[in-house]
C-alpha cells in the first residue's frame, strides 16, 4: 500500500517505489520479492479496469488519498450510549474528476477471494456511496477534510489478487441500488456486531491492547519450555502448524503463515484429498454421529478419478465414528478455535482441534488425519503428529476445561484400506513430560527467530513461495 500510494499519488514508477523499502534491511527479501510483483500486478489490474471503463463510455478514475468515512451523528445518546457511528472500509479509493462517480479496490493477499459475503460487498458499496473524506489520527474521530462533497451516482466495488493479478467486479452499483443492498444484506449485521459484546479469542489477541486486563485466553505461563528471545518482541500468535513449517523452513514459514502468501499453482492431489475429507466430516459431525449417512458419489475440489480414494477413508471412519453412541446431553464442537496466552514469552497459542466432545463430563480432543502411507511402528507418536504433544500441553494447563482426571486426545489416521486409532493421556506425567521436551524442542529456534532463512531441500519442489526464494530456486535448478 505504500508503494501504491508513492505510484499514485507521488507520481514514482515501480522501481522508484520500491527503492526505500530494499534499502531497508527490515524487509525479508522474499517480502520484497512478493511486494514487487503484488505491486506490477495491482499496476496491470488498474490499467485493464480504466480501459474497461473507457470502453463502456463511463468517465476516466483518478486516486483518491483521504479516507471515506460514512458517519451518523446523534442528538442524544442511543441505547448503547453512543451519539456517533463511523464507518469506513479499507482499501485503494479513486473518484471521476466530477465526483459522479467512485471505485473502491479491495485487495486480497493471493487471489480474488471468491467468498465475501454479500453483507460485506454492499458495506463496501455504502461507505464509497456515502462517505466523506474524512481524516483521523490514532485514537481521534473521523473528521472532515475539504474538498469535493459531491455525493456520486454510481460506485464499483473492485476485488483483486495482488498475488496472481486477478480482478473482479463485485458491485457495479447506483445510489439507489446501494442503499437496497446495504439495507438487504448489511444493515441487520451491523446491529449484530455493534451489540455483540462475547469474548472470542483468538489470532485477533496479538494486536488487542486489552489482552492484559481480559479474561481470556486462559493464562498458561511457560507452558512453551523455553525463556523468552534476548530483545522484545512483538505479542506472536503460535500453533502446532507454525511449528511444524518453521522447523522445515523458517523462510517458507514466514512467508506463507505470517504473511499468508501462497502461489496460484494448483494444490497437491494429497492436500485436496485431507480437505475434502475434513469438509465432509465436519458438515456431518455438526448433525451427530455420521455412521448410517449414504455417501456421495465424489467429494468438492476432487475429480472423479480422486474421490474413490477419499471416500474410501471416509467409509472407514463411519466404522467407529467417535460420535457413535454419544448421548445427547454430551457437549460436541467442530473444529472449535481453542487459545491459551504465554505472559513469559508473550505468546498467544491456536489450535483447531477437529473435534472436540465431552464424555462424562470430560473433554475429549479428537485429530482426523490422511495419510498414504502407515508410518513405521518405530515412529514416536507425538513425534510424529506435534499437534498431539501441542494438545497434551494445552489439556495439561486447563484448556478446554473439565475433569482433566478423564480429558483424552485421540489420534484417528484414515487409509485407503484401513484406519489407525490411539489415545493419549494428558493427564500422565510422562506424557507431559515427552510432550514439552518436543514442543520446547521445536518453539526454541522459533522463539529467538529474527531473520528467517531458508533451508533449501527436498521441501523447496512444490513450495508455495518458491517464486520468492533465490536460495530455493538455486537448488530445486541443481537438481
Amino acid at each position: 500500500m505504500s508503494a501504491l500510494d508513492a505510484i499514485e499519488h507521488d507520481g514514482r514508477d515501480v522501481s522508484s517505489a520500491l527503492a526505500p523499502f530494499r534499502a531497508n534491511n527490515k524487509y525479508h527479501t522474499g517480502h520484497l520479492s512478493w511486494a514487487e510483483s503484488a505491486v506490477r500486478s495491482y499496476v496491470t489490474a488498474r490499467e485493464a479496469r480504466e480501459a474497461q471503463r473507457r470502453a463502456l463510455g463511463r468517465p476516466a478514475t483518478l486516486p483518491v488519498r483521504t479516507q471515506w468515512a460514512a458517519i451518523a451523528k446523534g442528538a442524544a445518546p442511543d441505547a448503547r450510549g453512543a451519539t456517533r457511528y463511523e464507518r469506513t472500509a479499507w482499501g485503494r479509493r479513486y473518484a471521476s474528476a466530477d465526483g459522479s462517480e467512485r471505485e473502491l479496490w479491495l485487495l486480497s493477499v493471493n487471489s480474488v477471494k471468491e467468498d465475501r459475503p454479500a453483507a460485506e460487498i454492499a458495506e463496501a458499496a455504502s461507505v464509497t456511496a456515502t462517505g466523506v473524506a474524512a481524516h483521523s489520527e490514532f485514537g481521534d474521530i473521523f473528521r472532515e477534510v475539504e474538498g469535493s462533497a459531491v455525493r456520486p451516482m454510481r460506485v464499483r466495488v473492485i476485488g483483486v489478487g495482488c498475488g496472481v493479478g486477478d480482478h473482479d467486479v463485485l458491485a457495479d452499483w447506483d445510489a439507489e441500488e446501494t442503499a437496497q443492498r446495504f439495507a438487504e444484506h448489511s444493515r441487520s449485521v451491523l446491529a449484530r456486531v455493534v451489540e455483540d459484546d462475547r469474548l472470542n479469542p483468538g489470532s485477533s489477541c496479538v494486536r488487542c491492547e486489552g489482552l492484559a486486563g481480559c479474561e481470556l485466553p486462559p493464562r498458561a505461563p511457560g507452558i512453551l519450555g523455553v525463556p523468552g528471545p534476548r530483545r522484545p518482541r512483538a505479542r506472536r500468535s503460535l500453533s502446532a502448524t507454525d511449528l511444524r513449517v518453521h522447523g522445515r523452513c523458517p523462510a517458507q514459514f514466514h512467508l506463507t503463515r505470517v504473511l499468508h502468501v501462497k502461489s496460484g499453482e494448483p494444490e497437491s492431489e494429497p492436500i485436496r484429498r485431507g480437505r475434502a475429507v475434513d469438509g465432509w466430516l465436519n458438515l456431518q459431525h455438526a448433525d451427530g454421529c455420521c455412521s448410517t449417512t449414504a455417501l456421495p458419489g465424489t467429494l468438492p475440489g476432487l475429480t472423479s478419478a480422486e474421490s474413490p480414494t477419499a471416500l474410501a477413508m471416509l467409509a472407514e471412519h463411519q466404522k467407529d465414528c467417535p460420535l457413535d453412541g454419544l448421548p445427547a446431553t454430551e457437549q460436541v464442537r467442530v473444529q472449535p478455535r481453542l487459545t491459551a496466552y504465554d505472559p513469559e514469552l508473550d505468546v498467544v497459542l491456536i489450535a483447531d482441534p477437529d473435534l472436540l466432545y465431552t464424555r462424562s463430563g470430560s473433554w475429549i480432543w479428537h485429530e482426523t488425519k490422511t495419510a498414504a502411507r502407515r508410518p513405521s511402528e518405530r515412529e514416536e507418536l507425538m513425534e510424529a503428529y506435534p499437534q498431539l504433544a501441542f494438545a497434551v500441553l494445552m489439556m495439561a494447563a486447563g484448556v478446554p476445561g473439565g475433569d482433566p482426571r478423564r480429558s483424552l486426545i485421540e489420534l484417528e489416521v484414515l487409509y485407503k484400506d484401513g484406519s489407525r486409532c490411539e489415545e493419549i493421556d494428558p493427564g500422565d506425567p510422562d506424557t507431559q513430560s515427552e510432550a514439552r521436551h518436543i514442543v520446547a524442542g521445536l518453539v526454541g529456534p522459533w522463539a529467538v527467530d529474527e531473520t528467517y532463512d531458508p533451508t533449501p531441500g527436498n521441501h523447496c519442489r512444490g513450495c508455495d513461495v518458491l517464486a520468492h526464494c533465490t536460495a530455493g530456486q538455486a537448488f530445486t535448478e541443481a537438481l
